[in-house]
C-alpha cells in the first residue's frame, strides 16, 4: 500500500520523521460522544486531529472548538469537504450497529478506517467490510484496545520466550455498572469481546469450539456471561463478565506448565508466581489509548506497514461473539473453523 507521507509531504524524509516522530497524518473522529472524545483528544495530542463529526452538532462543536479542529453534524457533508483538504482516514466511534453503514462511507471516499470494537455485530457485515477495504485500496481496523496495555504485551513475551513453558489456560475477570452510552448491544459484544481477542492473541489461534451461558437482570441485553472458549492441545480460557457488580474489575491469570501469570488492565501490574518466587516486574504507567493510536498514525506516515489488529482478526473476534450468543440460547457447544 502506498505511504500517505510520500504521496503528500515529500519533503520530509523518512528518517527524519522516525527521529522526530512528526506525524503528518491528518485524522477524522466520527461519533465523539462517550468513548469518542477520549479518540478526539489523543488524536490531537499526537498531532493528527482534523475534524470531529456527530449527529449532535453541538456536541460536535463542542469537542471541534476544544481541539482546534473542524467540526460537523452531517457525515457527508465532513467527508465531501474534508477530502478536498487531503484527509488520511476516519476513526469510527459511533455505536455498534452503525459500524457498517459509516466505515462504509468512509472506505469509498477512499480513507483508512479505523472502527471501535466489535467491527461489526455481524461477521457477515465484517467480511464485506474488509471486500470494501480490499476494493478501495485503504486499511482497515479494530479497536482492540487491550493488546497495547502494558500488562498483556509484558504477558505476551513471557510467553514468547517460554519462560515458564507452555501457556494452557487463560481466566478473565471483568465487572463494573454497565457504561451509560451503551444502548445497542449487550455485555458479550461491548466488554468480551475485549477477552476473547486477547486470548486469541496471547495463544496465537483462534478457537475451535464455544460455549457460554448468560443472563439478563438489569438491562434489555444480556449483563451478565460466561464464556469457555476451546483451542487446539486441551488449551482454554474462560471469560467471566458482568455489569452487576458496582467496583470495577479487570484481571487476568496465565496458567502455564512452570507458573501462573497474573496481569491486571487497570493497574497494568505483572505478578509471576513461578512456585519459588514471586516476580513483579516493575514499568511505567502507559495510556493504552495512545499507544493504539499512535500505532494507526504511524501506519498512516508510513512507519508500520500494517494496522496492529488486521480486519480478518475483528472478524474472528465477531464469530465467536455470534457463536457465544447462539451457545446462550441453544444451551449447547457451537464448532468454529476460523
Amino acid at each position: 500500500m502506498a505511504c500517505v507521507f510520500q504521496k503528500r509531504h515529500t519533503q520530509f524524509s523518512l528518517y527524519q520523521r522516525r527521529i522526530h516522530h512528526i506525524t503528518m497524518a491528518r485524522v477524522a473522529v466520527i461519533g465523539v460522544g462517550g468513548w469518542g472524545r477520549n479518540h478526539a483528544r489523543v488524536m490531537h495530542e499526537l498531532g493528527a486531529l482534523a475534524a470531529v463529526c456527530d449527529m449532535d452538532g453541538s456536541r460536535a462543536k463542542e469537542v471541534g472548538e476544544r481541539y482546534g479542529a473542524r467540526h460537523y453534524a452531517s457525515l457527508d457533508e465532513m467527508l465531501s469537504l474534508e477530502k478536498e483538504k487531503e484527509l488520511d482516514a476516519c476513526l469510527v466511534c459511533t455505536p455498534t450497529k452503525t459500524h457498517f453503514q459509516v466505515a462504509r462511507k468512509v472506505m469509498e471516499s477512499g480513507l483508512h478506517a479505523f472502527v471501535e470494537k466489535p467491527l461489526s455485530f455481524s461477521a457477515n457485515e465484517c467480511e464485506e467490510m474488509a471486500d470494501m477495504a480490499r476494493r478501495n485500496k485503504v486499511a482497515l481496523t479494530s479497536g482492540y484496545i487491550e493488546r497495547f496495555n502494558p500488562a498483556v504485551r509484558e504477558t505476551k513475551k513471557i510467553i514468547a520466550d517460554r519462560r515458564y513453558g507452555d501457556l494452557l489456560m487463560m481466566e478473565f475477570h471483568r465487572e463494573n455498572r454497565m457504561p451509560p452510552h451503551i444502548k445497542d448491544v449487550g455485555i458479550i459484544y461491548d466488554t468480551s469481546v475485549h477477552d476473547i481477542d486477547t486470548a486469541m492473541y496471547l495463544f496465537g489461534s483462534r478457537p475451535k469450539v464455544v460455549f457460554a451461558r448468560s443472563g439478563r437482570k438489569f438491562n434489555p441485553y444480556e449483563d451478565f456471561a460466561t464464556i469457555m472458549l476451546g483451542f487446539d492441545d486441551q488449551k482454554v480460557a474462560i471469560i467471566a463478565s458482568n455489569w452487576i457488580t458496582p467496583k470495577k474489575t479487570r484481571t487476568f491469570s496465565a496458567v502455564c506448565t512452570d507458573g501462573i501469570i497474573a496481569g491486571d488492565f487497570l493497574t497494568q501490574e505483572v505478578r509471576i508466581d513461578g512456585g519459588e518466587s514471586t516476580i513483579i516486574p516493575r514499568r511505567q504507567f502507559q495510556e493504552p489509548l495512545l499507544a493504539e493510536l499512535r500505532s494507526f498514525v504511524d501506519f498512516i506516515d508510513g512507519r508500520a506497514e500494517a494496522p496492529a489488529v488486521s480486519a480478518q482478526d475483528a472478524t474472528s473476534v465477531t464469530r465467536v461473539a455470534e457463536a457465544a450468543i447462539r451457545s446462550c440460547s441453544t444451551g449447547q457447544p457451537v464448532s468454529l473453523d476460523l
